[in-house]
């Protein structure tokens, strides 16, 4: 059974381990009045796990790894959660990490046939022009936020997985060239350039730089299969043009960034400790308070910084948990996307679609975490299940469904079955 790795038991067992061991450290260096108050934590987080593993036996696939980490990550996120600034449950994230187990399973179910993918392409440009739109109309002014009350919601979040899909659906048929007036051109390159296009320059517009390099990995990882594809055939000068494009239209973006791009680019954070720099000094000094085991769960101080929760969220992990714990999470996480390795993708279609899930969340890390140490400016991008937020929660959750998808993907044999199951429902209702 442990011979090419843990059981599906053990598994779970270390998850189970790892959840007590993080609440034992609540118990013993947490800041609360008596250990009632951690009843409600202990019994979120029993019941999110238990959720998860009756939820994925619910569905065949051929691994479970990726459940186990799921939930594993989204356990310890809410432990990070509910302690900053005093031990109480974060009702909201809770609420946040349900939702992920189910965008989750939503983005496994929708994209393991890749056949039905590529049938329903149009309809996934579709959803990328509504959001647009309801990005343009409904956020009130150059922003990527719609505020009804005391509910706010990120339409460019979920940009991300239908990005991704149309890259994926739309490597197979690059190939397929039409002639247009004295040059043969792929409609589906067009699209997607188009599509590409429109996404940067929807970022452009709103003043979200922060996410473009995340967009840009996707595009990257995109090219980069499209040039490795079979049946492609690019020669190598048009390869050197691609690099050199490249090249160019990065010096343009660096040279031709906005003012206030420019001043987070150059901006002396000590020089301006309570001005501009504020924000990432008191981060790095979080960093510092904290050490390799951290002050203590709620012991801290950033939760009095804004957006602790969310953009310096590694800051604020580490000053509580200690730099150990932190780096254990980042470690979790990168272990969570190199699953695919283990099992890798049985078609190409997948094998995008798991390099683009995994670009992405490996940009989100950097800027996240790159950011809290000072190493770039702050662009406001979440870490992957860690920070606060609803549509990143979500979005991240179907994201991994995508991952599960790639490795338990539905064949050619299974989809003709299908058919036929389905054709004969339809004629014995007809006899009925």
């Amino acid at each position: 059974m442990f011979k090419n790795g843990l059981s599906y038991a053990g598994s779970i067992l270390l998850m189970l381990i790892a959840h007590a061991a993080m609440l034992g450290i609540v118990l013993v260096r947490g800041s609360y009045t008596t250990p009632m108050d951690l009843v409600p934590l202990v019994l979120a987080v029993l019941g999110l796990d238990l959720a998860g593993i009756i939820a994925a036996a619910l569905y065949r696939q051929m691994t479970y790894t990726l459940d186990i980490m799921l939930l594993t990550i989204l356990g310890m996120s809410l432990i990070y959660q509910s302690c900053f600034g005093g031990i109480g449950l974060s009702l909201k994230h809770l609420i946040t990490c349900i939702a992920a187990l189910v965008a989750c399973e939503i983005g496994f179910l929708l994209t393991r046939n890749h056949e039905w993918i590529r049938r329903h392409k149009p309809w996934i440009y579709g959803i990328i022009g509504v959001l647009v739109l309801a990005i343009l109309f409904l956020t009130g002014g150059r922003s990527m936020w719609i505020n009804i009350g005391s509910f706010s919601l990120q339409p460019s979040e979920f940009i991300k997985p239908c990005y991704i899909l149309i890259c994926a659906a739309s490597i197979v048929e690059l190939h397929k060239k039409i002639k247009i007036l004295f040059f043969y051109v792929s409609v589906d390159t067009l699209c997607l350039c188009g599509a590409t296009v429109l996404i940067f320059g929807l970022q452009w517009w709103c003043r979200d730089l922060g996410s473009l390099p995340t967009f840009a990995a996707i595009f990257g990882c995109a090219l980069v299969c499209r040039l490795c594809y079979p049946r492609a055939k690019i020669n190598k000068p048009a390869i050197a043009a691609m690099c050199i494009g490249g090249g160019m239209l990065a010096m343009a973006a660096w040279t031709l960034a906005p003012a206030y791009v420019q001043d987070r680019l150059h901006v002396d954070i000590w020089a301006d400790q309570y001005g501009s720099g504020y924000q990432q000094c008191q981060a790095l000094i979080g960093i510092a308070r904290g050490g390799w085991l951290g002050a203590g769960p709620g012991q801290g101080y950033l939760h009095n910084v804004f957006a602790h929760e969310s953009d310096i969220v590694f800051s604020t992990i580490s000053e509580e948990w200690g730099l150990l714990y932190a780096g254990l999470t980042v470690v979790i996480l990168l272990i969570m996307l190199t699953t695919t390795l283990m099992n890798p993708p049985k078609n190409y279609y997948h094998a995008m679609m798991a390099a683009g899930v995994t670009a992405a969340f490996l940009a989100q890390m950097a800027l996240n975490i790159f950011g809290s140490c000072n190493l770039i400016p702050f662009t406001g991008v979440t870490l992957p299940f860690i920070s606060m937020g609803g549509s990143s929660m979500m979005t991240c959750g179907f994201l991994v469904g995508m991952l599960k998808a790639a490795q338990s993907p539905l064949f050619h044999h299974e989809i003709k079955m299908g058919r036929k199951k389905t054709t004969r429902k339809t004629e014995r209702r007809a006899q009925a």
